[in-house]
């Protein structure tokens, strides 16, 4: 399995690249394709990894590595407008030790062997079930089929009724999901154990987010006020059609959520670890454009009241991400 270390894995030609690939089929679920090598880059990191399908799916290779993870302090010395920002907001606040907030936010810091696995690119939400726009409108729900036209009729982008139904616009079409509360998580994970699949732990998801960086962010130390973000729709560059930056490929090809009102599903032994966000506690707390937004960008970021979280609280924002581990 050396080949599989992420070091190594970087140092194999293409061919050889391809062959272990190929070689990871007698470890899949049923139903994996392999399609071939492709190159991510983002935020200075580059790889080059192989690609497979899964019903519609798509998963990067994860080459294993050992890496440290956690935050206690700056790995270098944030700019001036990330200094000024955080210590304006934190200051309303009457927090005066910056440095032990941030501690107080952030996983601790281990070292850790993360193995080789396959990464699925996009999440899924886990609290809402997807059905046909045709099927629907024979469910006699509530007043579904009267937020459908009125929904088709304007431009927003979602709508959602309660814990019942959610609309979102893709393209064209209408998606339509209804809420899952009779779902727990025990059924959840022997269902996706049944299928073959695992959800990743802690270590493997900021793995996976940052990449075994030592920085706040997958970028460096500073916070970036060019980016554009949901919520604070007048940062950015000023292109509308833009694509939101958290939502971009990292080096892993893997596409986070990058919304501090959602969470991705991680466990820490066997218990549900919420992650990439706080359920919108920091921005609704009025903590401003950086610091609302560290849930979702700050690689270590660990809610601070996670303990205190039901599952109630969090399945109507909480997402999963499949895992295939390989070599067990």
């Amino acid at each position: 399995m050396q080949e599989m270390n992420r070091s190594i894995w970087n140092g194999l030609s293409n061919g050889e690249k391809d062959a272990v690939m190929r070689s990871l089929y007698s470890e899949l679920p049923e139903g994996f394709t392999y399609e071939g090598l492709h190159t991510f880059s983002r935020y200075g990191v580059t790889l080059e990894t192989g690609i497979f399908a899964y019903q519609g799916s798509l998963f990067s290779f994860i080459p294993g590595d050992e890496v440290t993870l956690g935050w206690e302090s700056w790995a270098t010395e944030m700019d001036e407008a990330t200094k000024g920002n955080l210590l304006k907001t934190l200051d309303e606040l009457d927090i005066t030790d910056v440095e032990l907030f941030l501690r107080e936010c952030m996983s601790p810091v281990r070292k850790a062997a993360i193995g080789p696995f396959l990464a699925e690119h996009h999440t899924h939400p886990a609290g809402w079930r997807e059905i046909p726009l045709e099927d629907a409108k024979g469910l006699g729900i509530g007043e579904l089929e009267a937020d459908l036209e009125k929904f088709r009729a304007s431009t927003y982008k979602v709508f959602e009724r309660g814990q019942s139904y959610r609309l979102e616009r893709q393209g064209q079409g209408i998606i339509v999901y209804l809420f899952n509360e009779d779902l727990t998580p025990e059924n959840m994970m022997a269902e996706l154990r049944k299928e073959g699949f695992s959800l990743p732990i802690e270590d493997e998801w900021e793995y996976l987010f940052g990449g075994g960086c030592r920085t706040m962010f997958p970028w460096g130390d500073s916070f970036d006020f060019g980016m554009k973000l949901k919520y604070f729709e007048d940062s950015g560059k000023g292109e509308s059609e833009r694509a939101y930056d958290l939502e971009l490929p990292n080096a892993f090809g893997l596409q986070f959520l990058g919304d501090p009102y959602q969470y991705e599903w991680t466990t820490l032994d066997e218990r549900l670890i919420p992650k990439g966000g706080d359920g919108g506690c920091s921005i609704c707390g009025g903590m401003g454009l950086m610091a609302g937004y560290l849930p979702a960008t700050a690689v270590y970021y660990r809610d601070p009241y996670v303990h205190e979280l039901d599952w109630e609280d969090v399945l109507d924002n909480l997402h999963f991400r499949r895992v295939v581990r390989i070599g067990l």
